[in-house]
């Protein structure tokens, strides 16, 4: 069994040493442990700090790509290079790495597929209020989006088995950690969290540049889940409330107009006729987004077969290299 623990960075150099020096070399259950960063287009000594410290493998991408394109690409990376079992953790060491037999001891134990680590959200002191609100939110919407049950959603310290990682597939630019938790639920993948600790915060969080940033890429970010993943509940539910608000104005016109009141209402019967053509409009792409999301989960499918007969691709824009010299 091996087991490869694969770090994104972009411009880590400050903090990868302290990362990668906290990293296990054996974990129980797997005969091998590897390390893999997956360097996306930084600018600084992460590459030669990474090989310094005693990486396995390096991934890079040419140019800055994002933490979605970053953690996908170190799985496909981590598949070509036969892992078993996949670790993801961060370069800024806000994991505590002895946990990670604790991540992975239900994969081992076939109980799950992917574990999630849930961090004691309400004691972390660097957090903002503003950000745990926003945390307990966005696991809140995944929940609902996947039918799972993680507290967690966005923590990025996680572990998954071989065949996991070749059914996901990430669409965000900006995170994967809610999107691949739907996932997971929508294709029946066992998925469960275990309670993580965390170390002192080393540096401020790139994701979080500032508030009212955060607040906006969240809210597209949970916007898009339901687009995305829930698309004819989505866009059948706003098509429903302007139908239907269509329908009550219309039907109160009716009925003004039957009593011989209907003078001076025109303007609620051209209301009622616009929503009821904006309801039946919305109804309709419902229906065609519910059939481009079908034909999604097909290309995942055939994907996966792909992968399944060691046919993964080549990842663009990076290429591995596992000299440590």
């Amino acid at each position: 069994m091996k087991l490869i623990i694969q770090i994104p960075c972009y411009n880590e150099a400050g903090t990868l040493a302290i990362a990668l020096a906290a990293l296990p070399r054996q974990v129980p259950g797997f005969d091998s442990v590897e390390w893999l960063i997956i360097d996306d287009g930084s600018e600084d000594e992460t590459v030669h700090v990474a090989r310094k410290n005693g990486v396995d493998h390096v991934v890079r991408h040419t140019r800055n790509q994002g933490l979605a394109r970053g953690f996908m690409t170190g799985l496909d990376a981590c598949l070509r290079l036969g892992a078993d079992v996949i670790v993801n953790t961060d370069a800024d060491n806000q994991y505590n790495a002895d946990d990670i037999p604790a991540l992975t001891a239900p994969i081992l134990a076939h109980r799950a597929d992917i574990v999630v680590g849930a961090r004691p959200i309400a004691t972390i002191k660097h957090f903002s209020f503003v950000k745990k609100m926003l945390q307990q939110v966005g696991s809140w919407v995944v929940r609902v989006a996947s039918k799972t049950d993680i507290p967690d959603a966005p923590s990025g310290f996680r572990a998954m088995n071989r065949v996991a990682a070749q059914r996901l597939m990430v669409f965000n630019d900006y995170t994967y950690t809610l999107e691949t938790i739907i996932q997971a639920g929508q294709k029946n993948m066992a998925i469960t969290s275990v309670p993580i600790r965390v170390n002192e915060d080393l540096r401020p969080s790139r994701l979080m540049k500032s508030i009212p940033s955060y607040i906006k890429r969240s809210i597209v970010t949970i916007v898009r889940i339901f687009i995305i993943y829930r698309p004819f509940k989505f866009f059948g539910t706003i098509g429903a409330v302007l139908f239907a608000a269509g329908f009550v104005i219309a039907a109160r016109f009716m009925w003004l107009y039957s009593h011989g009141l209907g003078e001076g209402h025109v303007q609620s019967l051209i209301l009622a006729s616009t929503l009821l053509a904006i309801g039946f409009q919305t109804l309709l792409v419902a229906f065609l987004a519910d059939l481009l999301a079908a034909n999604r989960k097909l290309m995942e499918d055939v994907r996966f077969r792909l992968y399944a007969r060691g046919e993964p691709g080549v990842v663009l824009d990076s290429a591995i290299d596992g000299d440590r010299s």
